[in-house]
């Protein structure tokens, strides 16, 4: 976090149907300086879609809507109406154009808006493809399937939640950010380019309504993680539809379910979204297989911190023994990154030390492929640094991928070693 130049992080993390860890780090708030702790509350983004998502399907439980609706019986002004159903607004293959692709704050969203207005100047609007045939995000999706869910059941949506959800599950942080601000609140600020934390201008009421409303404690975000991975608060048949990716009309996958993406962690399915609002960014995980959620936000919009983050953190949880998959270099151990330097500068030479390696990886480095290593790498310039980005395992050797920054380019290092610490495999590969 220190050398994101993040005010802050918070970090929940949940295994086997409890809350295991929860913790934040740095700043709250810089100017006056205010600490984070776990009941400051961060904005959630585009987090928020599930619990919309959640709140249609009670309604449909209720027989109050359909998933295969069409937007018309609600709003049959809106572009191509009769064609579009509400679970294509949830898995963005509606063809709506998004009202909000930017990832900056634009003039206009500073000044307040209503969902009929987003609704009026974005869903009347052509239609970016023909429904069902491509997949791409949009928010306007989600302004309209909430307006729907509040037109289908005569309640308004944040509401519903509260009662319905917030609630039962003890979520006392969750609600609506435009509407409740309380002293424990993070501050939004933002970065441009590589330079330090700025106050972010934040989007006035009426933007993100049920594409992005939500402000909550990662704490608490966890206690719906726990709900959803133990199938509480929704029916089976309701969280099967929740899951399940939605295909276009080809058969193609779209990795989305509903409000959900689709995706996986070294082969361990995941269930995720993320969240970015001005000033905010957040990550939900969920790994069913392993009953595991990882949750990480951060009160700065202008670096992709929880990204590594969440998947380190994943790893610690899920996989112990590939800590440091995503370390820096000040997560691996010194000796290593100086013995893996040293060779490199050895190959830019044309030499190695055969004691440091196996007998298949010594007849490998023949003296015509040192030659070509000491003629491909010495024209690189000085070896400026060498960085561990994956650490894992292959054939009962541990795997290793390292990047090599010469002065003048960067490749990438393919290394195995052996239970005796012996180099099984050293390939530079170049990068594109």
């Amino acid at each position: 976090m220190a050398a994101s130049g993040a005010p802050s992080v918070s970090v929940a993390v949940v295994e086997h149907g409890k809350l295991t860890y929860a913790k934040a780090f740095g700043k709250a708030a810089l100017d006056p300086a205010r600490a984070a702790d776990t009941n400051t509350r961060y904005a959630m983004g585009s987090i928020s879609k599930q619990f919309t998502v959640a709140a249609i399907l009670l309604a449909a439980e209720q027989g109050k809507l359909s998933l295969d609706d069409k937007v018309s019986k609600y709003f049959p002004e809106l572009t191509r109406a009769s064609e579009i159903t509400l679970r294509q607004l949830l898995s963005h293959t509606s063809g709506y154009e998004d009202y909000a692709p930017q990832d900056y704050i634009i003039p206009e969203w500073t000044k307040p808006t209503t969902p009929e207005d987003l609704l009026n100047k974005w869903a009347k609007k052509p239609l970016d493809f023909e429904p069902g045939t491509q997949w791409q995000y949009s928010n306007t999706n989600y302004v309209l399937a909430g307006r729907i869910f509040e037109k289908a059941t005569g309640e308004q949506l944040v509401p519903f939640l509260q009662k319905n959800i917030f609630g039962p599950l003890g979520m006392a942080t969750a609600g609506d950010c435009s509407v409740t601000k309380t002293p424990e609140d993070a501050v939004a600020y933002t970065r441009h380019g590589l330079g330090p934390a700025r106050p972010a201008l934040r989007e006035a009421p009426g933007w993100y309504f049920a594409a992005g409303e939500l402000c909550m404690t990662p704490s608490d975000l966890a206690k719906w993680d726990i709900a959803f991975l133990q199938k509480k608060i929704l029916s089976a048949k309701s969280y099967a539809e929740f899951e399940r990716e939605v295909l276009l009309n080809n058969g193609d996958y779209t990795h989305y379910a509903l409000g959900l993406q689709l995706g996986q962690l070294d082969h361990i399915p995941a269930i995720y979204h993320g969240g970015e609002v001005s000033g905010f960014l957040a990550y939900s995980y969920m790994y069913p297989t392993r009953d595991v959620a990882v949750i990480v936000t951060s009160n700065q919009d202008g670096t992709d911190l929880i990204t590594p983050l969440e998947q380190e953190i994943a790893r610690w949880v899920m996989e112990p023994e590939k800590r440091g998959l995503a370390a820096s270099m000040g997560d691996v151990p010194r000796a290593e990154l100086d013995q893996v330097q040293g060779i490199v500068e050895g190959l830019q030479a044309g030499k190695i030390n055969r004691a440091l390696f196996t007998a298949n990886a010594n007849f490998y480095f023949t003296d015509a492929a040192l030659g070509d290593f000491k003629d491909s790498l010495a024209p690189l310039g000085k070896l400026k640094t060498v960085t561990r980005r994956y650490a894992g395992l292959r054939g009962g050797m541990k795997a290793r991928v390292y990047t090599a920054q010469f002065e003048t380019k960067a490749v990438t290092l393919s290394v195995y070693v052996t239970d005796e610490g012996l180099y099984e495999q050293f390939l530079v590969v170049e990068d594109f």
